[in-house]
C-alpha cells in the first residue's frame, strides 16, 4: 500500500460576515457605505448601489437589513407581482440586489408599491440604472431619478484586506507573507480575491497543508481565479 495519502477535499458551506463592523472601508466604498449610514436621510427614499462583482454591494444590503430589518429580494426572482408585492406590503423596507435581471413589470410595480407607501427601496445592480437596457419607459425614468452611488475597484490595501476575511470567513488564517506575494500578480478585482481564496482553501485541503507562498505562486500559476461559480456579490 502506498504511503501517500489522498486527501479528499470537501467544500464545506461557510457564512460570510456580513455585519456593520465586518464591512471593510476604502476610498473605494466609503461613499456608497456613507449613503447606508446616512439612511433615512435619502431622496424620496431611494437609493441604488452599483459595482462590480463582489464588491460589497450585498453585504451593504446586509447591513442595511440589520437597520431597517428590510425584505431583501433576489431581481432574478422576481418573476410575478403579486406575491412580492404582497410581502411588499408588509415590509419595513425592501432591497433588491441584481435588480437589473428583474422582469421590468415586477420591478416597476413594486417601486410604484414602495413610493406609494413610502417604503424605502435600495437597489443593487452591477452598473447604474442609466446603462441598463431598458425597455419600460416609466421603469426607466423612476430609476435613472433615483440617488446613484458606485463601488469602485480595490486599493491595494483593500484588496489585501478582503482576502483575509474571506480567510476568516472560511475559518482559516493566511499568513501576511503570502498575502503580500499574492496581492501584486493577482486580477485586482473583488469577485477575484473571493476566487482565489476559494482555490487556495481547496489547494491545501486536496494537500494537507497550510496556506504558503509556494503553494500561492501554484494557484496563481494554474489561473485559479475563476469566480464563475463563486456567486460572489
Amino acid at each position: 500500500m502506498s504511503s501517500s495519502v489522498t486527501q479528499l477535499v470537501i467544500d464545506l458551506p461557510h457564512r460570510p460576515a456580513r455585519g456593520r463592523r465586518d464591512f471593510l472601508v476604502s476610498g473605494c466604498n466609503a461613499a456608497a457605505l456613507g449613503w447606508i449610514d446616512r439612511w433615512p436621510d435619502w431622496p424620496d427614499g431611494v437609493l441604488s448601489i452599483h459595482g462590480p462583482a463582489g464588491c460589497g454591494k450585498t453585504h451593504l444590503a446586509h447591513v442595511w437589513r440589520e437597520r431597517t430589518a428590510a425584505l431583501l429580494l433576489d431581481g432574478g426572482s422576481l418573476t410575478g407581482a403579486e406575491p412580492v408585492l404582497t410581502a411588499a406590503i408588509a415590509a419595513a423596507a425592501v432591497a433588491v440586489d441584481d435588480a437589473d435581471r428583474a422582469p421590468e413589470v415586477p420591478l416597476l410595480h413594486l417601486y410604484n408599491l414602495c413610493r406609494e407607501r413610502r417604503v424605502p427601496l435600495l437597489i443593487l445592480a452591477p452598473a447604474a440604472p442609466p446603462l441598463w437596457p431598458i425597455a419600460l419607459p416609466d421603469l426607466a425614468s423612476r430609476l435613472r431619478a433615483a440617488a446613484s452611488i458606485g463601488i469602485d475597484r480595490p486599493d491595494d490595501a483593500l484588496l489585501g484586506a478582503i482576502l483575509v476575511k474571506h480567510f476568516a470567513d472560511r475559518q482559516l488564517r493566511i499568513m501576511p507573507e503570502v498575502v503580500a506575494y499574492v496581492v501584486p500578480r493577482m486580477e485586482r478585482s473583488f469577485a477575484a480575491a473571493a476566487a482565489l481564496a476559494a482555490a487556495l482553501d481547496r489547494a491545501a485541503l486536496s494537500g494537507g497543508r497550510s496556506v504558503t507562498v509556494p503553494l500561492a505562486r501554484r494557484v496563481l500559476a494554474e489561473g485559479g481565479q475563476s469566480s464563475s461559480d463563486l456567486g460572489v456579490t
